[in-house]
């Protein structure tokens, strides 16, 4: 049963009711999930590594699985350091990971270089199987999500919720490092990394900037265009229709703070329809704090699902404008 969307309020006041609400139904629709503890992470190397200080670290998620992770910083850090949780890509890439930090993201433009040659210490983790975590029990690849999914559903929870957990055992795990200022805190990610930025800013409140790339999905519109096997099966969640929200009310949650959405509107995963009601809903509410400047909408004309240089670019922009003095 496909429930009406709930409307936007009409006043500050209203919307900050509802958006208490839609927070606390999200947690209910990831599941059971076992509480987050802090991480007490080991360093497993720490190298210069493309002229980046490259930390390799893992901890224990306190859920039966290791995280395995890197916390990148310039060659020296002498005052604390805005920092950004880089969430990467989905792409069928499941040996790839948080390895995304050091390839390519565009050409020429490698993210670990680029952000810590621009004054941010970086902290990315490979999900739930990927990079290093690759693998559950006899599977690979794809068979993995497909087993850790049925994994999580028989304990009440989701695959989606347990990646989500991880990401914000990270986000703690990168305020409390000593180089990092915790009131300068950035997330960005392309595609699964989006869809998992998009989340953390709606469920946590320290994330000074967020960008999601590649990623703007109204629910009810993708269901619509019937095209259910572009997403991956993380992607879903029991009962998230009959909720009186859609991805406008989940992309509204991060206002007032700083956040540029970058989407081509040629992207098969994001109908245009959808993203032109999910970018008006999310301006109403920016508006209602007065915020409108804090809120960038890009869709770029004849793009598919990608990830351009002059997406990268913003990106960049909107990190140093949010979290650089």
């Amino acid at each position: 049963m496909i429930a009406p969307v709930a409307p936007i309020p009409t006043s500050l006041s209203a919307w900050q009711a509802q958006r208490h609400h839609i927070r606390s139904r999200l947690w209910q629709c990831l599941g059971e999930l076992p509480a987050p503890i802090m991480p007490a992470p080991c360093t497993l190397t720490k190298t210069l590594r493309d002229g980046c200080l490259t930390e390799h670290f893992s901890y224990d998620n306190g859920a039966g699985a290791t995280v395995f992770g890197y916390f990148v910083t310039p060659p020296t850090v002498t005052t604390p350091l805005p920092a950004i949780l880089y969430l990467h890509v989905h792409g069928g890439k499941y040996t790839l990971g948080k390895e995304e930090l050091f390839q390519e993201r565009t050409p020429h433009r490698v993210p670990a270089l680029a952000l810590t040659q621009a004054g941010y210490a970086v902290m990315a983790i490979d999900a739930y199987g990927f990079g290093e975590r690759h693998s559950f029990g006899d599977e690979s690849g794809n068979g993995v999500e497909q087993a850790l999914y049925k994994h999580f559903l028989w304990q009440g929870s989701s695959l989606w919720g347990m990646m989500l957990r991880d990401d914000l055992m990270a986000l703690d795990y990168l305020i409390s490092r000593p180089e990092v200022d915790p009131q300068r805190i950035g997330i960005t990610g392309m595609s699964l990394g989006g869809s998992r930025a998009t989340w953390l800013a709606a469920l946590d409140e320290r994330p000074a900037a967020v960008v999601p790339v590649a990623q703007l999905t109204r629910w009810r519109n993708f269901a619509a265009s019937g095209r259910y096997n572009g997403h991956s099966i993380y992607y879903y969640l029991p009962a998230l229709l009959r909720e009186g929200f859609d991805m406008e009310h989940l992309v509204a949650l991060a206002a007032p703070r700083t956040q540029t959405i970058l989407i081509g509107d040629q992207d098969p995963l994001s109908p245009l329809d959808g993203i032109q009601q999910v970018i008006a809903a999310t301006e109403a509410v920016y508006r209602l704090y007065d915020a409108e400047q804090q809120l960038q909408a890009i869709v770029e004309p004849g793009v598919a699902h990608a990830y351009t240089p002059s997406m990268f670019a913003a990106m960049l922009a909107t990190m140093k404008r949010a979290l650089m003095p």
